[in-house]
Parts: structure tokens; sequence; C-alpha cells
């Protein structure tokens, strides 16, 4: 498929997808939308991709909705913004949101911060399952600059990673918060030479791709999101569920054939 606002490539088990407007710090669009959903798409029903990097081209990982699009829809009214499909309408209902769709992807998805991420880029880097940020990145809320609210369950994904008043005072402030600091506060999970960021990203996601079961990885992301919303004992009861059905699985053999064999493993998500 040819896509205009973004670039996609699959190679050695990973799906890379590129915002690609960088004269515009790869500004949100509806077309991108679309076409990142499209690849999204593309890349979970592919049984060779086994994990997803998505990335900014240029300078901005994402500086958020673009101003001309949100005029747009604000000379329009509210009504103007088209109705969301989720792509999985068999997930849990939370998970059917847009950007909170992500969670429901059966793989596991990093994003490689290059650069700014603002506003709809930051809902966007929230909801991958990690963050790998460049040194020279920046998050910004922005929001509250805008006359606008905390957008597509940003408040509730920033309070889980950072805690309730660290949250509240980086939506409140819409202020610049550093890679550094990022890091530090458990915002980004990884931090890496701007030279090294999608080097480091791929080769975390080539690891998973090669050396993790497939159906494992689908299960633990399944448990640690949905983790979030229910408490322990239903949490306990899924775990002993799924736990009876791994003991039977193709994947849990070779788990145990390739580590007494000491050779790389050939799991086939089964």
């Amino acid at each position: 498929m040819a896509y205009r606002e973004i670039e996609f490539a699959s190679d050695a088990g990973v799906a890379t997808v590129t915002l690609n407007r960088p004269d515009r710090l790869n500004a949100w669009t509806p077309v991108m939308a679309a076409e990142f959903r499209t690849a999204i798409d593309v890349a979970r029903d592919d049984d060779a991709v086994r994990a997803i990097v998505v990335t900014g081209a240029g300078k901005g990982f994402c500086a958020g909705a673009d101003m001309a699009a949100l005029g747009e829809i604000s000379a329009a009214g509210a009504n103007a913004a088209r109705p969301f499909s989720p792509p999985d309408p068999g997930a849990r209902p939370d998970f059917q949101h847009p950007m909170a769709w992500l969670p429901a992807i059966g793989k596991p998805v990093i994003a490689a911060i290059n650069g700014p991420v603002a506003g709809m880029g930051l809902a966007l880097a929230l909801f991958c399952d990690l963050r790998f940020a460049s040194q020279s990145a920046v998050f910004v809320s922005a929001f509250a600059r805008r006359g606008l609210i905390a957008e597509h369950g940003t408040s509730w994904m920033l309070t889980r990673l950072v805690g309730h008043s660290r949250a509240l005072e980086i939506m409140l402030s819409s202020r610049r918060v550093s890679a550094e600091e990022a890091f530090r506060i458990g915002l980004a999970d990884r931090l890496c030479r701007p030279e090294r960021l999608l080097d480091e990203a791929l080769a975390y996601a080539r690891d998973l791709a090669y050396n993790v079961s497939p159906r494992s990885t689908r299960i633990i992301k399944r448990q640690l999101w949905e983790g979030l919303l229910v408490g322990l004992g239903e949490s306990m009861a899924d775990a002993d569920r799924e736990m009876a059905l791994s003991l039977k699985s193709a994947d849990f053999r070779e788990g145990v054939a390739h580590f007494v064999e000491k050779r790389p493993p050939r799991f086939t998500g089964g």
C-alpha cells in the first residue's frame, strides 16, 4: 500500500511505522491517523511480525494535532470529528477508543521518541507499551495552553506511569519535560543517544521477535494492561486459567526443548 503521511517497513520480525511529515514535526492529521491505523492493522495480522516500533521522521516524534486541522474542527463544531471505529470490536471496551486501542494489539508496540512529542503525540506515546527516548526528546502535554483538556486517556495513563500529583503538575503547567527527567520519573523506559535511538529500539524488538514466545507475549501484554483495570482476585484467576493453557501449548514445549538442547528457540505462537 502507498502511504502519504507515514512510512511502513517490515524486516526480521519487526514492523517499523514512521510518522512522516518532518516539515511539520509530524503533526497529526486525519490522513496520518487513518494510515497509522492501517499500518498497525497490517503488522498485527502478519504472523511474520512479532513486534512493532513507532518513530518519527526528521527532528520530531509528533508535535500533536496539526493546528490547521484543529482550526477546521473548531470552525465546524465538535460534530465535525469523525466517529471512531475500533480495530477490534471484540476487545475489552476500555481499549476501543482513540489511542487506547493500542493495548489491544497482541504484539508489543515500542515508541522510539526521537524528538519533541506533544498533545496527540503524547497520547500516542503513552499508549505504546514501551517508550525509548532520545536524549533530545522533549515531552509536553500542551492541552491547557491550547484551551483543551487531557484527551484520549492521557490523564489516566500518565497518572499510572508517574503518579497522581506529578501527572497533575505536568498536565496543569503544560511545561516541557526533558528526556532525562522523563526517564527519571518513569515516563520513558530507556534513554538513548540520538544516533543510537532507533538501533536500540529495533535491537530490543528483534530480541523479542527471535527469543520470546509470541503466544506468551500476547497474553502477558493483555494481563498487564487489563491488570490496571481489575482487582487482584480477578487477575489471579485469569493467571491460573492462562497458566493451565500455557502448559498445553506448543510454545511451552519449545521453550523447554530449546533450553534443554541449548539452541535458539523456534517459537510458532501455538
